[in-house]
């Protein structure tokens, strides 16, 4: 049913249409739509670079409520290319909010609409798929929905696509900033006993706090890095990070580079893309999911433990538990769809997760995965 004066309007590729009331930027984009499930972390979900290229339905209908903050930026702008809500957003209630989401969306130029049926949204993706979409925001309620529509089936999709070079630094840096505690909020890491070198197929800021929290000294490189400048830095250990788009196309310089690092005998630890880039130069293979796992809520089970983690997850492609070759181990895998969430070489410090044991948000039942690269990296030290 369409609402009374809709200023928004998100066109399925298949011509299906959902109208609701626009907020944050006006304008017109195009991408694939996914939806998340997790019920808190909307700002760092919007800001995550791993969603470059998507526009992001939240399940949860109480979105924006508790405004935006500087700190809770996993990047310096939102990377996602839109959000689709149930409701509209609240005026903040929140003793950290800086300011209100909409107003925090349209001077970043992205785009939202409210007022949508997510439940009908989420089951439609469910189904068919993760699809492309077109969304527009135009106060004036004028679309073009013939127009609209054409867009979302122009959209190129994810396949083949590399994106970690348009959210990767620019250049290498510093950082040694840990989590946030309370009452001090973020504090400097002012004794590191490893340095670690982090490459950044679109890292988010917590990981690298992660990482700092477990005692490193980290330098963030871009993704282009090859393994000489990675080891001009002498590092203890190596981190893969998360990232968009499609793994293989990454893997054209990404595969070659931790391919010869992984000939160098360091510790490495992947999450999220950094594990199908670890897979992929390991000799296994990746695919495209059919919607992915996007929340804060799904289940992992630890093979080697028989331990149940619940994770936050944010990925569209998977590796391929059926490619691995001899000497890789799976550890970890999804309890809601039997796919795989980690990996091991045997008798090397080598490991990777596909979930964020960082969470934000999310929950920390695997932040140990930190200390265990943390140990890793001792036992070579010493």
């Amino acid at each position: 049913m369409t609402p009374a004066n809709p200023t928004a309007c998100l066109a399925l590729a298949d011509g299906t249409l959902f109208y609701g009331q626009g907020f944050g930027a006006t304008g017109q984009t195009q991408a694939e739509l996914c939806f998340n499930t997790a019920m808190t972390g909307y700002q760092e979900i919007m800001t995550d670079p791993s969603y470059a290229g998507q526009i992001v339905t939240f399940t949860f209908p109480h979105i924006g409520n508790v405004g935006v903050n500087p700190e809770d930026d996993e990047t310096g702008d939102p990377v996602a290319s839109g959000m689709v809500v149930k409701w509209m957003p609240t005026a903040p209630s929140n003793w950290r909010a800086a300011e209100g989401l909409s107003g925090w969306l349209a001077s970043r130029g992205r785009i939202a609409i409210g007022g949508v049926d997510t439940r009908r949204l989420t089951r439609a993706i469910r189904q068919a798929g993760a699809p492309h979409v077109a969304l527009a925001h135009n106060p004036n309620g004028v679309f073009d929905i013939e127009a609209l529509v054409a867009s979302a089936r122009d959209f190129a999709g994810l396949e083949g696509m590399d994106l970690a070079k348009d959210v990767t630094c620019a250049q290498s840096y510093r950082w040694n900033e840990k989590r946030w505690a309370w009452p001090d909020g973020y504090t400097p890491q002012k004794d590191p006993k490893f340095k670690v070198v982090a490459v950044d197929y679109g890292a988010k800021r917590n990981i690298l706090r992660c990482l700092a929290s477990a005692g490193c000294d980290v330098t963030v490189l871009p993704a282009t890095a090859t393994a000489d400048e990675v080891m001009a830095h002498k590092p203890d250990g190596v981190f893969l990070s998360n990232g968009p788009g499609d793994p293989a196309a990454t893997g054209e310089y990404a595969v070659p580079m931790i391919k010869d690092v992984l000939d160098k005998d360091v510790p490495v630890f992947g999450i999220c893309l950094g594990h199908q880039m670890l897979a992929l130069a390991l000799g296994a293979k990746t695919i495209k999911m059919n919607h992915g796992h996007h929340g804060a809520n799904h289940p992992v089970k630890d093979l080697d433990t028989g331990k149940v983690e619940i994770t936050s997850m944010n990925h569209g492609f998977a590796v391929d538990a059926q490619t691995l070759p001899e000497g890789v181990v799976e550890t970890h895998t999804s309890l809601f769809d039997g796919s795989n969430c980690g990996i091991r070489v045997e008798g090397k410090p080598v490991y990777s997760v596909q979930y964020h044991p960082e969470a934000s948000p999310g929950p920390q039942d695997s932040y140990y995965l930190f200390e265990r690269f943390a140990e890793a990296m001792a036992a070579r030290v010493r």
